[in-house]
């Protein structure tokens, strides 16, 4: 008896459909157009992007004389977590904009565009729609161009229902509007806008104390914060560029007024206003000087953590600070509360170690 030929195999026998991968780029191609100005000279697709420094629009006029580049990296973390417990997942690509577009700022610089990188066990077009539907979302927030990504599928790599995401910001900076902290001098103010909540970060606390410790569930309604468990943890970061880009469109000599910018990302205040610090200035904060989203005392509340902790690896309500000239500050505070970004006095800056002092 004849045997029977062997089975050919296919590269959807490897659990890769390259039918369902066309679907899927072809739902987020609109996703990524809708942010793109005449700026971005390619279209969507190619193997690599282009897009114009100078360009001499009306709209979009720009040229520089001594062009930076600036670039940062970062992911969402453990908040995708909780995105795939409540099944939303339309948020998490704004906290993914909002990581590296946030740390580009840290410079003074302009974000330009943006990449990004998802990786799940298999193509599922639903899911990175709603994934890069968030990432467009905060690229139109963050005033740049969603220009590529990658979407790798992985099936030997990723469990089913795992996922991840990484993304990619380039911006630019004239070299002499450069805000590096070098500038900072005693007596200048510390300004804070205020965060949306954990932004991402120290989720991997807040997920142990929340439903390890707790035993909550994500659909949990909690009285002290008007909603439910998921909502609370899925509240999308907050992108500061247009509050920025405001206040430095007001002065023609940028370091004189904002001498310092931070992104509380890990390690909350204590950890990132160092890092923009020069030898000889501390900073000095004042506690209760700044409204505190109650999502804080809750977790604090809930896994009885030591207000040193919290401190430590959360921003405590604080998203992004400027460390501004006093003669300046009044100003700089009006037009960012007008401006639609709740911003406060927090602190001060002294002479002493570089570091940070809750007081």
């Amino acid at each position: 008896m004849d045997a029977s030929p062997p089975k050919k195999m296919t590269y959807r026998d490897a659990g890769l459909d390259l039918d369902v991968y066309e679907q899927s780029i072809e739902a987020i191609a609109p996703l990524a157009r809708r942010t793109h100005s005449p700026r971005v000279l390619d279209g969507f697709g190619g193997f690599a992007s282009l897009f114009s420094l100078d360009f001499n629009t009306r709209l979009f006029a720009r040229n520089y004389r001594h062009p930076v580049l600036v670039s940062s990296t970062d992911g969402v973390g453990t908040k995708l977590k909780i995105a795939a417990m409540v099944g939303k997942y339309d948020t998490v690509g704004i906290d993914l904009v909002a990581m590296s577009v946030n740390d580009c700022l840290c410079t003074g610089g302009e974000p330009l565009i943006f990449l990004d990188y998802l990786a799940m066990p298999k193509d599922d077009p639903a899911l990175t729609q709603q994934l890069v539907k968030g990432i467009s979302d905060g690229c139109i927030d963050a005033e740049c161009s969603l220009v590529g990504g990658e979407t790798a599928i992985l099936p030997d790599f990723y469990a089913p229902g795992d996922f991840d995401m990484a993304g990619f910001c380039v911006g630019v900076v004239e070299r002499d509007h450069i805000i590096d902290g070098k500038h900072v001098r005693v007596g200048d103010v510390v300004i804070g806008l205020s965060s949306t909540g954990l932004h991402s970060n120290g989720y991997s606390l807040a997920r142990k104390v929340v439903f390890d410790h707790a035993k909550l569930d994500i659909s949990t309604h909690v009285p002290e914060l008007n909603t439910t468990v998921g909502a609370a943890l899925l509240e999308p970061t907050r992108i500061y560029v247009r509050a920025l880009s405001s206040v430095l469109r007001n002065y023609p000599v940028k370091r004189t007024v904002v001498r310092g910018l931070a992104h509380i990302t890990g390690e909350g205040l204590e950890g990132n206003i160092p890092r923009v610090l020069p030898a000889g200035r501390r900073v000095v904060l004042h506690k209760g000087s700044w409204p505190m989203p109650p999502v804080f005392p809750w977790i604090q509340r809930l896994g009885n953590v030591e207000e040193a902790e919290m401190y430590r690896v959360f921003n405590m309500g604080i998203g992004f600070v400027f460390i501004v000239s006093p003669y300046y500050a009044d100003s700089v505070l009006r037009q960012l509360n007008e401006e639609g970004y709740p911003a406060h006095v927090i602190g001060e800056v002294r002479e002493g170690e570089a570091g940070v002092e809750l007081v």
